[in-house]
């Protein structure tokens, strides 16, 4: 697959990036080869290959379900910039 000026004007306005328009065909060029190498990457036989979100084999840790008593309000509360009447007072936004 190539990747026309064109594609690499409207890549780098999508991106939010300044590139001179001197710069677009090296930009285009740069595009052109990162696809061609995820071209590559399909070739590759993964049959038979779990997939997988890390390299190394690891479990989070995790916590026990378990219902606890929160009734901590006051202390929430008190890092609050303002709270009135038990609830965080905000600003009023719309009218």
């Amino acid at each position: 697959m190539s990747i026309d000026i064109a594609t690499a004007r409207k890549v780098a306005k999508l991106a939010r990036i300044s590139v001179p328009e001197a710069d677009l065909p090296a930009l285009a060029s740069k595009l052109t080869g990162i696809l061609g190498f995820m071209e590559q990457l399909n070739e590759v036989d993964v049959t038979g290959i779990e997939p997988m979100t890390s390299v190394t084999p690891m479990r989070l840790k995790r916590r026990a379900d378990v219902v606890t008593d929160g009734n901590i309000q006051a202390q929430i509360l008190k890092n609050a910039p303002d709270a009135r009447e038990g609830f965080f007072a905000v600003p009023k936004v719309v009218e």
